[in-house]
Parts: structure tokens; sequence; C-alpha cells
């Protein structure tokens, strides 16, 4: 077990972040690190403030004394101007959601690309990765589109209700991987893709426990095909259920919340922390209904 001398306070920006459940998963994994760990969410919704004062909360919370932030909805595109580095693969997704403050100046990384392709490579291993759909080009979207493209998907189908985000989502990923196919498709079109897929990924809002529901008809659904949803409140969505009950291979979101979270606390502390633990403390403060 590791020690150590230094302390840490670490923020969470962003819309409605009050019962967000990384505070916890966080500060439970640094106990057992021995670190001195505290966490706190920074609610833009309590503290009357419009997400555009980011750079401010920042600088503001940095002479306070804090070392680094997760910034989530809706914040990860306009955190970006106020950084002084901002790693390689959050350039290319275009969206930050972990600032580090190193002698005084903010870092910016996106572990939300590299923790879905970590949950991907250890809760989906070997599934076929030619083609895969996936619902929802927005901020989420975005980072699992390009860890998906990453861990070797070959054609990729965007599909949004905003079919112009989809395009563009679609032109910015072609720039990072212009040896990939990457297409889109309306959400009238999805359910008949299904047929042509190796894998569904769901990275709207539906499903949540305030959007429940299918994010697409299931019809051509068959026990070949992988599921994967980035929703996980609840970690078991319809989607999930239904594959599961399909024969289908499934990745819930809890998955990505943990690999994310993961690599969040070990850009932030230098330590690998226990994704296995830290998922079954996700799973038990899911269960106890927090």
């Amino acid at each position: 077990m590791s020690t150590t001398a230094q302390s840490y306070l670490v923020g969470l920006i962003g819309d409605g972040v009050m019962p967000s459940l990384t505070p916890p998963l966080h500060e439970r994994e640094a106990d057992q690190h021995r670190l001195r760990y505290l966490y706190r969410p920074i609610d833009l919704t309590e503290i009357h403030r419009p997400a555009q004062d980011v750079g401010q909360l920042l600088r503001a919370a940095a002479e306070l004394g804090y070392n680094a932030f997760n910034i989530t909805h809706p914040c990860k595109q306009l955190v970006m101007e106020h950084l002084d580095e901002i790693s390689p693969n959050a350039a290319s997704i275009g969206a930050v959601n972990t600032v580090v403050i190193r002698d005084g100046k903010f870092h910016g990384h996106n572990t939300d690309a590299s923790g879905f392709g970590w949950a991907l490579a250890t809760g989906l291993p070997q599934v076929p990765l030619e083609t895969v759909l996936q619902l929802g080009a927005g901020g989420a979207g975005a980072a699992v589109a390009y860890a998906l493209l990453d861990s070797g998907v070959r054609h990729l189908i965007l599909v949004d209700p905003d079919e112009q985000r989809a395009r563009q989502r679609a032109a910015a990923l072609s720039q990072n991987f212009p040896n990939r196919q990457i297409s889109t498709a309306t959400p009238q079109q999805a359910p008949q893709l299904l047929a042509q897929v190796d894998g569904l990924l769901n990275a709207s809002p539906i499903g949540m426990h305030h959007h429940p529901g299918l994010p697409l008809e299931l019809t051509n659904l068959e026990p070949r095909h992988w599921v994967a949803d980035c929703v996980y409140r609840p970690v078991d969505t319809e989607l999930i259920t239904t594959a599961r009950e399909r024969g289908c291979r499934v990745l819930d979101g809890g998955n990505m919340a943990v690999g994310q979270a993961v690599d969040a606390f070990e850009i932030i502390t230098g330590i690998r922390p226990d994704a296995v633990r830290m998922r079954e403390h996700l799973l038990q403060m899911l269960e106890a209904g927090l």
C-alpha cells in the first residue's frame, strides 16, 4: 500500500453534479492508498454560475489550493481555451474532462476516451470490430467514437438526432483516422443498420433514469452482436438488459465510468488505482441508491 505526505484537493465542475458518485469513488480509493484526498463538487446550478465562467472558477479554485479538477457537462469544450497545455488525444477529441495544476499551469486531459478504451478491452475482449453503429455524437459520443477507432474499428457509423452534428463529428474524426471509414445515418435508418454491424454502442442519454427506454428498435439484434452503453444510472439499462436476454455480449456503462475515474485518479496522483475495487464500490453505491 502506497503512502505519501502529499495531500490532494480535487473539484468536479459542471451542471447538477451534487449527486455525482465520482467524489466518493475517488475518496474511497484514495483511502486504500493512505492518501489525503478530498474531492468536492462545484455545481454550477447551486452557485448560480453559467458554464462560460469555468475559466474563472478554475483560476479561483487554484488560488484556494485545489490540485486538480474533473470537468463535465456543459464545460468540456468551454474549458479548453483556459488551459496552458492539452494532451494530444483531448485536442483531437475537442474536449477535456480532467485538469491538473502543476507549477501554476493548467494541463488538460480526456479520460473518457481512454476509460472507454480500457472498458472495451477488458470487458469485451476480442469482439469483432469491423463495423460498429454508435448512437449519439455529443460530448460523450466524441470521446467514445475516438476510442472505438483507436481500438481498431474499421467502419464507424454515427447516428444523432442532430444530423449536422453527426456529420461534423465524422469529418473531425476522419482527420485523425484517415484510413478508417466514418459515415453517418439518420435515426430512422439505425434499426435496419443493425443487420450490417458487429456491435452497437449507445452514447445517447436514452436509458437514464430520467430518459427511460430503448435508444432504437432492436428487432434486428442477434446473439452475434455485442452491445455497450455509456449510461450507468441505472447500470442495467433497458438496452443492456434486452441485449443480455438476446444472448449478446454486453458492456454496461459502469465500466466506462470506472475506466475514466481510474485514469483521472492516476493522472492526478501518479498512482494506478485498483479498477476492480473501484467497480465494486461503484456497484455498491448504485445498489444502495446513492
